[in-house]
């Protein structure tokens, strides 16, 4: 009963908390903390610090000399999956927090970690203290393969096992079983292709990046050898790029073992294709069907380690051991095509085939999470409901990255993605369809209802106290960083 008085009620709990934060902003610059003229500035904030965060607030900042941006975010740390999803074998890619760091330098940009908007802080509530919201807080879901089986012992999402190696403190307590000699990747994304090459890699490799010292310890005593990268269409359709199949064609100590009928007509479509995804496929059928010369013979003979696709397959079920208590191996139906090209739909033969294993990494996707019930969410698509970044039936709430779009393309997808977003709010502000001239409280009144909820964010440079000690420890062992691994450390580090 209660319950449906306050759903009937939405209207006027909304206007009494809009009053209260107007009361709130009275109080503040009675106080002499805020003036009147300095509340003119708009005032934006972002939630989530990761690359659409960040990319949105460094073209809000250079495109309106007078905006003032505050990134939110759950952790004491910032750069999301620049940190946490990019391989650590790919340092050059991670370069890009340099161009983060020199917007969260700005003085008008604000960094306040340690702050879970949903729960610290509503949505309604920052959209009360600020001029626009613009969310961008990612993807922090899993696809699920639907599939009997799948909450088996040794069966684990990419974006865990990802974080695992990476240091996100959710995934510090996962223990993945690497005792087998086979693994099973599903999916041939970008992210199933560094999964592999991270379980594939010789360790004098591995210690030189910034992996986590578990991870490291965990893979030195793996009994990996072979990893099967599985996908349901066929090598015309898979998802990754050419670089990062080229690194596991000259991956140290690893073969490839390909299906030669796997690749059946695929050179008579080359002609068709358009000019990267040509180049790719050119990679696989020389890898899969050419006779290697003999130096790179001689390489693939001693390698103690193979990988390889396999293509026109679909998970039906993970296969566990007498005891049910963990994975054993995977049934795979057997597909065909119909159609052609990126449009080609898998369709199931009837045919299935066991494969034996005892780790199976499902690479599907990840999917957005709604962090407010008010969001207009599409939950099949798995993003909030928009129209170039303007969040639909909700004015002055905006979304970019895969909040927006959906897990799909690498940081220069999502740059150009925030940057959209960032031209429509400041188009709305130049036209008035956002209005900006109203005295909004910004981090000012979102400030005090943190430090009534005893919640004590984490500022930019307190970030870089951790960071310093991450770069310290990691200059001790002979790596770039040693991460902190959780956010009870970080937090200590912050606040030293």
């Amino acid at each position: 009963m209660v319950m449906m008085v306050m759903m009937k009620d939405d209207k006027f709990l909304t206007g009494l908390l809009s009053r209260c934060v107007e009361q709130q902003m009275i109080e503040i610059i009675s106080s002499g903390v805020l003036s009147p003229g300095e509340g003119c500035s708009p005032k934006v904030c972002i939630v989530g610090s990761g690359p659409a965060g960040f990319y949105t607030a460094q073209q809000l900042i250079k495109a309106r000399q007078d905006v003032e941006v505050d990134i939110y975010e759950r952790l004491p740390v910032p750069f999301g999956l620049v940190r946490f999803g990019v391989a650590p074998d790919h340092p050059e890619v991670k370069n890009v927090i340099n161009t983060f760091t020199q917007t969260a330098r700005q003085s008008r940009c604000s960094f306040y970690g340690n702050v879970d908007v949903g729960t610290d802080v509503s949505v309604e509530e920052l959209r009360q203290a600020y001029h626009a919201v613009v969310l961008s807080y990612g993807a922090e879901g899993n696809r699920t393969m639907g599939v009997p089986g799948e909450d088996l012992a040794g069966v684990h999402a990419a974006k865990d096992f990802v974080g695992w190696y990476n240091g996100l403190p959710s995934c510090r307590q996962l223990r993945p079983d690497l005792s087998s000699e086979t693994a099973v990747i599903l999916g041939q994304g970008n992210v199933a292709l560094d999964v592999a090459r991270v379980l594939l890699s010789p360790l004098d490799i591995l210690k030189m990046t910034d992996i986590t010292q578990p991870a490291l310890e965990a893979l030195a005593e793996s009994q990996v050898r072979r990893v099967l990268i599985v996908g349901r269409r066929g090598p015309v359709q898979v998802a990754c790029t050419v670089k990062e199949v080229r690194e596991m064609v000259n991956l140290p100590n690893a073969r490839p073992e390909m299906v030669g009928a796997d690749f059946e007509g695929v050179a008579e479509a080359l002609k068709d294709l358009p000019r990267p995804r040509k180049r790719l496929t050119e990679l696989m059928l020389k890898t899969a069907l050419e006779v290697p010369g003999e130096k790179e013979q001689q390489r693939r003979s001693e390698a103690s380690h193979a990988w390889g696709f396999r293509f026109f397959r679909s998970p039906v079920e993970i296969l566990a051991d007498p005891e049910r208590s963990r994975t054993a191996g995977i049934r795979l139906a057997v597909n065909r095509l119909e159609g052609s090209g990126e449009g080609a739909r898998a369709v199931l033969t009837g045919e299935v085939e066991d494969v034996t294993c005892g780790l199976v990494i499902s690479s599907i996707g990840y999917k957005s999470l709604p962090i407010d019930p008010s969001l207009p969410f599409d939950s099949r698509k798995a993003i909030v409901l928009n129209n170039m970044g303007r969040v639909q039936r909700a004015a002055g709430l905006y979304c970019s990255g895969w909040l927006k779009t959906g897990p799909t393309g690498v940081i220069a997808t999502t740059m150009n993605n925030s940057f959209d977003t960032a031209r429509s709010l400041v188009e709305d502000m130049d036209l008035g369809t956002l209005d900006v001239s109203v005295v909004k409280p910004g981090s000012q009144s979102v400030a005090a209802l943190l430090e009534k909820r005893g919640v004590k964010p984490v500022t930019f440079s307190d970030w870089e106290k951790i960071d310093r000690v991450e770069l310290s420890r990691g200059e001790a062992v002979g790596k770039p960083r040693e991460k902190l691994l959780t956010v009870e450390e970080m937090l200590q580090v912050a606040r030293s």
